[in-house]
């Protein structure tokens, strides 16, 4: 009977040995996987659950349950004996030589495996600096670089680069009778990587956004100048204006337009969802919109060329009524104005504010001649006495604002009593 249980125990004993340690002359021996441990990444290093020593733990029960087994078996000669002094197989079968260097070999089993399952805990530390570096921080130092499209290219590459190597990563890998599974590690590996993408792509995006929202808002603005009512001069020469915008800028359009479409088509290609769906295709929008404009600029050009001559016959009246406004203008400067002789100092500088309101009037109708003559195709006309005038005006201004400070500070020192100078 002992030597049955003996054996039974020895077998056992060592059948769990040889799957878990191999077999001494089977040194190449590949094992067959016997645990399932997780590779887990907690936020900043890769554990293993169960830990090796919950493993060996466990591995210390079942070799102790196998030997505990003979507990309850007796030898049979010990009949007359009570049965709380019989002595059980169990305690023969512990004291075997053999059954103690198996039970020794088990406690320590998992022992010569920890060094190789640390040296692939240590592969993971090429990605430490995926959670060692911080997001924000180095998105800033990036910034300051002033990166260009490429720049942002060349970093979503990278990124993109991690990403591949991890998917390429086995699910399962093997050290001795472990079976080390890797999903969640390279779960948690992704979602660090794709935090870090999604800011830079995010940056871009706002770049992108910001570019978009500028074309659109210069298109807007340009189309809110040609849709002006054309009452007069000054509303035609505007919108001929605007039009002329219009004309210049489409050869510079599509080059306004290519960063924003390049951004947004790198976008798509490295982080689609990221792209609002009305943002997709900017190319279209941008085309739509600004070919919009040109379409409506062509039709408000055809529609003024049939109002230029009642304009132009406008334009030319004004300018002939300006030039008797403005002789008339020099005259009464010169027989009231601020330079006649003998007047008051305080009166000559009120007929100076008077005289350059005047002027002001004047120099406006002028500025809206002259634009007018310019969008015409007309001569220039000069006004050689308003030009005069505004000469003498401004020196008359610079002598009278001297005059009235020296007053004013006369005037303060009066004020002020002996005893409090110092």
């Amino acid at each position: 009977m002992y030597q049955a249980l003996l054996h039974a125990t020895k077998y056992s004993l060592n059948q769990m040995k040889e799957r878990i340690c191999g077999r001494r002359n089977m040194p190449k021996q590949i094992l067959k996987p016997f645990f399932e441990v997780d590779v887990h990444l907690d936020y900043d290093s890769c554990t293993l659950k169960p830990s090796l020593e919950e493993v060996q733990s466990a591995i210390n029960r079942a070799a102790s349950h196998v030997l505990k087994s003979t507990k309850r078996v007796q030898n049979w000669n010990q009949k007359d004996i009570p049965e709380e002094e019989r002595e059980p197989f169990y305690d023969w079968i512990a004291k075997d030589k053999e059954i103690v260097k198996v039970i020794l070999l088990l406690t320590g089993s998992i022992q010569g495996t920890k060094n190789n399952v640390n040296t692939f805990l240590k592969t993971f530390e090429e990605y430490d600096w995926l959670w060692k570096k911080k997001i924000d921080e180095s998105l800033k130092k990036f910034n300051s670089t002033n990166p260009g499209l490429e720049d942002f290219e060349e970093k979503l590459k990278e990124f993109t680069g991690f990403e591949d190597k991890i998917k390429l990563m086995t699910d399962y890998h093997q050290i001795g009778a472990l079976s080390l599974k890797t999903n969640n590690v390279k779960l948690g590996l992704k979602k660090w990587i794709e935090s870090w993408k999604d800011a830079y792509a995010k940056d871009l995006h706002k770049r992108a956004k910001i570019l978009m929202e500028r074309l659109n808002d210069q298109i807007k603005q340009i189309r809110l100048k040609i849709e002006k009512p054309v009452k007069d001069i000054d509303s035609l020469g505007n919108v001929m204006h605007a039009l002329e915008e219009i004309r210049t800028k489409q050869s510079e359009i599509e080059i306004e337009f290519r960063p924003v479409v390049e951004m947004c088509t790198l976008l798509e290609t490295y982080l689609p969802e990221i792209m609002e769906k009305e943002e997709m295709d900017p190319q279209t929008i941008l085309d739509k919109d600004w070919g919009g404009l040109v379409a409506q600029a062509m039709g408000i050009r055809n529609n003024l060329q049939g109002q230029q001559s009642q304009f132009k016959m406008t334009l030319v009246k004004g300018v002939t009524n300006l030039i008797a406004d403005v002789k008339d203008f020099r005259k009464n400067f010169e027989q009231n104005g601020p330079m006649v002789p003998g007047i008051e100092p305080k009166e000559a500088l009120n007929r100076l504010r008077l005289f350059n309101d005047e002027y002001s009037i004047r120099k406006r109708k002028f500025d809206t001649f002259n634009s007018g003559e310019t969008l015409f195709g007309l001569p220039h006309q000069e006004y050689p006495e308003l030009v005069e005038t505004e000469k003498q005006i401004s020196l008359l201004d610079k002598l009278y604002s001297l005059y009235s400070k020296v007053k004013d500070t006369i005037t303060k020192w009066k004020d002020i009593k002996w005893h409090d100078i110092d």
